[in-house]
């Protein structure tokens, strides 16, 4: 075992130690005592089932992970790296094509393993906390437009990233940013107007009271906004949400079915102010130049370690190749992915402050934002305790006290 691999070893098991350990502090947090805010809210059934949700979820993630992990270490180990690379390599000369088939196949292992812990947690433990609402049909016919669509959006752009580090040359990298920066821009428009609809039907809102008083606080901020859409998402789980996605004129404000039937057109005004905010914050905007900057960086340190000797001979591969160093390079990249994403965690977690305040001082009801946030946290059985370390490696939204107690500061 070279330099390289044993990087790679430890910050495997580091990672999944840290994650092991806040799951363990997290689970240590939960008291029977229901929080003086939400008295009122949860029955003692409805907050023991909460708790017992979470319960549920953390151990069957462990599984999850301890088969992932031990699968992982049996193929790098077992030498099924450059054994898929002798498949692919008898299948076409051309090493694009090779590496097409080489991370396809990789892409299929992953979702093959996956796919009987989504099968458990979707008919066994959402079903059993009153959830689901996912039908085989349903869920089968997910699993199919999620793979149609993976190979054809996902293959035409591995395709181009191979090509340009195969022949490209020294400034590869580069070429492969424009392209991927343009990508990312056109699926901000391309999602919303034609990927979505194809999972969910999305119904404008019908006129009547919601709508005009939606209407009127888009007008009040000087939002440009030509409709709101309700998603069926209870065709596949009881749970309410709402986001906002797209551009310009795609842009789209999106409640879920479930989440108007269980809100008062007041609170769902404040959730969607919430939304709004964050569009006028141009969070939308810096979190999309962000991933733009991550991406850069990315594919300039990938320029480097591609062609790595000592890459290749961490995974017993014989035969360099650029798509094989894509790949190892992707695992080497994982602990520097993992400190970025908890500093991507940690400003997501304050622009919803901000989007937060933004929707309190500018509809001026902050009681009816309070009650929304409480009725969403109750519907969907949330953790109401969590331990920040869990925060710091896991949320991307602060815990729903956190928001509550900032809510309550805020000057009107």
């Amino acid at each position: 075992m070279n330099f390289i691999a044993s990087i790679i070893l430890c910050a495997v098991f580091i990672d999944f130690l840290l994650h092991m350990t806040a799951d363990i502090f997290n689970l240590r947090m939960l008291k029977n005592q229901l929080p003086e805010q939400f008295k009122g809210w949860y029955d003692n059934d409805q907050y023991a089932s909460s708790q017992n949700y979470l319960r549920v979820n953390t151990r069957f993630e462990w599984l999850a992970a301890i088969v992932n992990l031990v699968l992982f270490l049996g193929l790098w180990f077992g030498r099924g790296f450059p054994l898929i690379d002798q498949w692919v390599r008898v299948i076409s000369a051309s090493p694009v094509v090779c590496g097409i088939l080489y991370i396809g196949i990789l892409f299929i292992l992953k979702s093959f393993i996956s796919l009987p812990f989504s099968i458990f947690s979707t008919f066994y433990i959402e079903e059993r906390f009153g959830f689901n609402k996912t039908t085989w049909k349903i869920f089968i016919s997910d699993r199919c437009k999620q793979f149609v669509l993976a190979v054809l959006i996902g293959g035409m752009l591995l395709g181009g990233v191979l090509a340009f580090f195969e022949y490209a040359g020294p400034h590869a990298w580069f070429y492969c940013w424009v392209v991927m920066v343009v990508f990312m821009v056109v699926m901000q428009f391309v999602v919303p107007t034609w990927i979505m609809p194809l999972f969910n039907k999305f119904k404008p809102l019908d006129p009547g009271e919601l709508k005009s008083a939606i209407m009127a606080y888009a007008h009040s901020i000087d939002f440009s906004l030509k409709n709101v859409f309700i998603m069926d998402g209870s065709k596949r789980s009881k749970k309410t949400n709402a986001f906002f996605t797209g551009f310009g004129r795609h842009k789209r404000i999106v409640l879920y079915d479930t989440l108007v039937t269980n809100h008062t057109t007041d609170e769902l005004v404040a959730v969607l102010a919430h939304e709004m905010g964050h569009y006028k914050k141009k969070h939308v905007l810096w979190m999309l130049l962000t991933g733009i900057l991550q991406t850069g960086i990315m594919l300039y340190l990938l320029s480097f370690f591609i062609s790595s000797p000592m890459l290749f001979e961490a995974f017993y591969m014989d035969a360099p190749s650029v798509y094989a160093g894509l790949v190892f390079f992707g695992i080497l990249f994982a602990p520097i992915d993992f400190f970025m994403g908890i500093v991507m965690q940690y400003f997501s977690r304050k622009n919803e402050y901000a989007a937060d305040r933004f929707a309190v001082e500018t509809t001026r009801d902050a009681e009816s934002f309070i009650s929304a946030l409480k009725k969403l946290a109750v519907h969907n059985l949330s953790n109401l305790m969590p331990h920040p370390m869990y925060v710091v490696l896991n949320y991307s939204h602060p815990p729903v006290l956190k928001r509550l107690e900032a809510i309550g500061k805020v000057d009107l």
